[in-house]
């Protein structure tokens, strides 16, 4: 069987496209995939806003047969989709969905959202019972790869968003008995930095905007008050910290349009452009002003601070891999194991039983001390054995190892790839 994966992601294709291959509805998707395809035996789908990827377990040497399933699916001319996929095996896709798993491959180094989707992936995919052994093991190993990522290192830690670093700048100038803070604007920028302050405990909020109905409707989504925008001098009287991000073309806010606030401090974080707030008001005493390029290079710093962690990150998804393929490569060598085990147990069992058959005493003590002698040859005769198959096995050898065994034994043959092997896979594995 070959592990195969096939995508495309924020980096092979443009928005466009992307658009095109998401898979709003996994159920039916894998429907399509089983009737394309029978001989897949095991699949997972990541569907996301910057990445489409299908995993495979199957007995096909190539994965361009789920090209074909891509395009026929969403109705895209294979030589048009085919110049935005790529095309993964074996180890290769081991360590891509490790590092997937862990926010080395996402547009935001380090976002722990898609830990979460390729966490519902596998779950969809175990839903649709398309998920066995191989499958199920290698997306356990990843999701536990990044769960050590995000815990274990500084990866996901340091904001890399404007609106949360703008959140972040308000709360650090916030205290205990001043925490009034005033959102002009209601698009985008405002709606996150609202839902962050108020994630963050701060409930007392008011917004504006140039249309009232607006800062009204956030104001009773997200919480908190509204205002006119003819009030805005009696908000800034209020307000201790002040996040701007309208999409007017010229300053709202300048000195003179400042009220007189008894020297209380105020802080004001624009993220607009152009930009709201004017320099100017910095002239004014105990008032700080930050705009978007201040956070900027905040969010830059962060990144920076995040790449720090890559190589520890690394070291994590080396430490896993080598967990998946200990796993991987022993289940060649692990059934052998057992029925050798299980034929040295019953041979000494018989052989105790004939002997305490001969013996003219019953005693439980010299019983037990027999019991005790066949159980500890059969552990030392099988202990080195075991070691090295378990060995042979990590090394890839594991199957005509365990042919070798197991016809040395007359346990069973098993069942060997190569034509008129003659234990030729032990030499030529």
């Amino acid at each position: 069987m070959t592990i195969i994966l096939v995508g495309l992601n924020h980096q092979t294709a443009p928005v466009e496209l992307r658009e095109k291959m998401t898979f709003p509805c996994l159920p039916l998707a894998f429907e399509a995939l089983r009737k394309h395809d029978p001989q897949i035996q095991e699949a997972v789908i990541l569907s996301t806003c910057n990445r489409l990827e299908i995993v495979v377990d199957t007995s096909r040497k190539d994965g361009s047969y789920i090209d074909r399933f891509l395009a026929n699916l969403q109705s895209i001319p294979l030589e048009q989709l085919q110049s935005h996929l790529y095309h993964l095996e074996g180890e290769a896709v081991v360590t891509h969905l490790m590092r997937v798993a862990c926010g080395l491959d996402s547009m935001i180094l380090g976002e722990s959202q898609i830990l979460g989707q390729v966490t519902n992936a596998f779950n969809e995919a175990q839903s649709a019972a398309m998920t066995g052994a191989i499958l199920s093991r290698l997306f356990t190993q990843a999701i536990h790869a990044g769960k050590r990522a995000h815990t274990e290192t500084s990866i996901s830690r340091f904001t890399t968003s404007v609106s949360h670093a703008a959140t972040q700048l308000v709360l650090n100038n916030l205290t205990e008995h001043h925490r009034n803070v005033l959102i002009i604007g209601a698009g985008e920028m405002a709606i996150l930095a609202a839902k962050a302050l108020q994630n963050h405990g701060v409930e007392s909020i008011c917004f504006i905007n140039r249309t009232y109905n607006r800062a009204a409707a956030l104001s009773s989504q997200i919480g908190g008050s509204a205002m006119g925008w003819d009030q805005l001098g009696n908000a800034l009287t209020w307000a201790d910290a002040v996040i701007t991000a309208t999409g007017a073309p010229h300053k709202i806010i300048d000195k003179d349009s400042l009220p007189h606030r008894a020297n209380r401090p105020l802080l004001f974080v624009d993220v607009a452009v152009p930009r709201d707030v004017d320099i100017n008001v910095e002239e004014l005493p105990n008032i700080k002003r930050y705009d978007i390029d201040d956070l900027r290079s905040v969010v830059d710093s962060n990144t920076a601070q995040r790449a720090t962690a890559i190589p520890h990150v690394e070291a994590i998804i080396a430490q896993e891999m080598i967990a998946f393929w200990d796993w991987y490569h022993s289940r060649d060598v692990t059934p052998v194991i057992r029925d050798l085990r299980r034929w040295a147990t019953e041979l000494a069992q018989a052989e105790v039983t004939d002997a305490l058959n001969k013996l003219t005493t019953d005693d439980v003590n010299t019983t037990e001390v027999i019991n005790r002698l066949a159980h500890r040859l059969v552990n030392k005769l099988l202990h080195e054995p075991t070691v090295r198959l378990r060995h042979q096995a990590a090394e890839g050898n594991g199957h005509g190892y365990a042919h070798a065994v197991s016809e040395l034994f007359g346990l069973y043959i098993t069942e060997c790839e190569q034509e008129s092997c003659n234990l030729q896979c032990i030499t030529n594995p």
